[in-house]
């Protein structure tokens, strides 16, 4: 993954992150400020409910016009209109305890220590409470109920009341409601013909349980808004930010990709060139003088190399040709015997090794300094192969080996005289392995590495093959594959890097492809240049 693409990644993970963190709050605010509301109003509704009650206590009348099956129908019809008119978003109900105050009623809870004790209490309050329920938009066959750990905390609770999220089964509905709950535990009048009348309660006023709901379908439904809202505000932003971050993550590398692609133009040939240094005063730009400074560096140690090793070339030839001169000279002119003889002639042909030595170092030197000098023109293709087969005959009928030229006849631009050292060069080593057949090809092909149609020449053998770890070795410099066979034979193992330079000069690139036992193939891939394509009349 590009360094753009995770610098986009990350801005977009962070923003949503932002977004996720802005929209999870918003909602949780939303909520927190829609259930306070909801509870003011439930707050006013137990105020409104209880004043109510008490001023139909104060009016006498025989019971709480909230429950129908508790009285005559005839009689509390009206009530319950009346009811229903004063309270008509909200379910109530009313229970009662013979309990007098809270504190009472607490330290029972609080005495009663083990489990039994504890659910004797809570039976008795239970048995209480369903007797002298009231309700009102509450189905009475299933009425608002607290659990026993419920009414425990309401009884502990220092206000006496709290707050719930309880499902209430309304009245002609067929499933129940998800409704917010306010309990509170308060003393009220008692209610004629409930707990009293069973023999429970006193003339005086007892704590009572009073329910006050509300449905939370109003909220929840502006909390469904709320969140498809954000929801859609997060995949709109999560886009767009992801864009611009695709966008500005782009700019803020255009200047590292300039440096990127001149630092790519840059190799052995052309350390003159620097690679540019944008003013943005930023860790690029350090960057960019850091590259330059150490490409400066690389220039004066590749200069100090290549002059050293042109200097010392040209200081080897001069005593190399005297030795020779002399060795040739005492062979000629004296008589010297057989083993003096042996000797001399061994002088000679090491002498004419170290020349060819001296002649490929400086080659390289002029190469790697650039000065390698190319005469382009156009060339035939199976024209340069026939003659280097002509010039390579002999040496291959010594050995008796089959040296065939193949192929289809190209025009492309080039140095005929480097070209035809690459391909003996390449040939040579093939002898050198013990091929018993080599085959000099070439055709067209349309190759991405030189920017279009493109000449290939090749050179097949079925010597012993090369193992694939070794084959991009052997165009390192002095790098032999069997050095005491190359030894004996005057390599040096410098020419395919001098085969390497030339065609980097041309433009193309040089390869080996082999397989151990089947042999070896080398091809050379040139471009075909300012060259015209052939008719079949236009071939020579």
């Amino acid at each position: 993954m590009t360094l753009r693409w995770r610098l986009t990644l990350f801005y977009t993970a962070l923003l949503a992150l932002l977004l996720t963190s802005v929209g999870v709050t918003t909602l949780y605010l939303m909520r927190s400020s829609l259930i306070g509301g909801l509870d003011n109003e439930l707050r006013g509704t137990y105020t409104q409910f209880t004043t109510y009650v008490q001023s139909t206590r104060a009016a006498s009348e025989l019971s709480l016009p909230l429950d129908t099956a508790r009285n005559d129908p005839g009689q509390v019809s009206d009530s319950l209109m009346l009811a229903r008119y004063q309270f008509p978003n909200s379910s109530l109900a009313l229970e009662q305890i013979d309990v007098y105050d809270r504190q009472t009623l607490l330290d029972s809870l609080n005495r009663a220590r083990s489990p039994e004790e504890r659910a004797a209490l809570l039976s008795t309050l239970e048995a209480l409470r369903n007797a002298s329920r009231r309700s009102l938009g509450v189905d009475t066959q299933r009425p608002i109920s607290l659990s026993g750990e419920e009414l425990s905390d309401l009884i502990r609770s220092s206000s006496g009341q709290m707050f719930l999220n309880h499902l209430v089964q309304e009245p002609y509905r067929s499933a129940p409601t998800l409704m917010r709950l306010m309990v509170v535990l308060t003393p009220l009048p008692q209610v004629p013909g409930g707990a009293e009348s069973a023999g429970v309660f006193g003339p005086n006023d007892g704590l009572s349980i009073v329910y006050v709901a509300r449905s939370l379908s109003t909220v929840q439904d502006t909390l469904s808004q709320l969140q498809n809202v954000i929801l859609l505000l997060f995949v709109v932003g999560l886009i767009t930010a992801g864009s611009g971050a695709y966008v500005l993550a782009g700019q803020a590398l255009q200047p590292l990709r300039r440096v990127q692609r001149a630092a790519e133009r840059i190799g052995g040939q052309t350390l003159t060139e620097r690679v540019p240094v944008p003013q943005t005063g930023d860790e690029v730009e350090s960057l960019a003088m850091a590259l330059n400074a150490m490409l400066g560096r690389l220039e004066d140690s590749f200069d100090a190399q290549r002059r050293f090793t042109s200097d010392a070339s040209h200081e080897l030839r001069t005593p190399v040709t005297a030795i020779s001169g002399h060795a040739g000279y005492l062979l000629r002119r004296t008589n010297p015997n057989e083993q003096q003889q042996e000797s001399l002639k061994i002088i000679q042909s090491e002498s004419a090794r170290l020349t060819n030595l001296i002649a490929s170092l400086l080659q390289l030197a002029r190469s790697d300094s650039g000065a390698l000098l190319l005469t382009r023109e156009p060339i035939f293709a199976t024209l340069l192969l026939s003659d280097i087969a002509r010039e390579l005959a002999p040496l291959a009928q010594a050995q008796r080996t089959a040296l065939t030229t193949i192929g289809q006849e190209v025009a492309f631009e080039g140095d005929p005289d480097r070209l035809k050292q690459v391909i003996i060069n390449l040939v040579s080593n093939a002898l050198k392995a013990g091929a018993q057949t080599v085959t000099l090809d070439s055709h067209t092909v349309s190759s991405a590495a030189v920017g279009g149609q493109a000449v290939r020449l090749s050179v097949h053998d079925d010597g012993p093959g090369i193992p694939a770890d070794q084959l991009e070795r052997l165009f390192d410099r002095f790098y032999r594959l069997e050095d005491s066979r190359s030894r004996d034979q005057g390599g040096a193992g410098l020419g395919l890097s001098i085969a390497r330079g030339i065609v980097d000069a041309h433009g193309g690139r040089i390869w080996l492809e082999s397989e151990v036992g089947r042999g070896t193939t080398a091809h050379v891939e040139l471009p075909i240049g300012n060259v015209p394509v052939l008719d079949e009349d236009d071939v020579p």
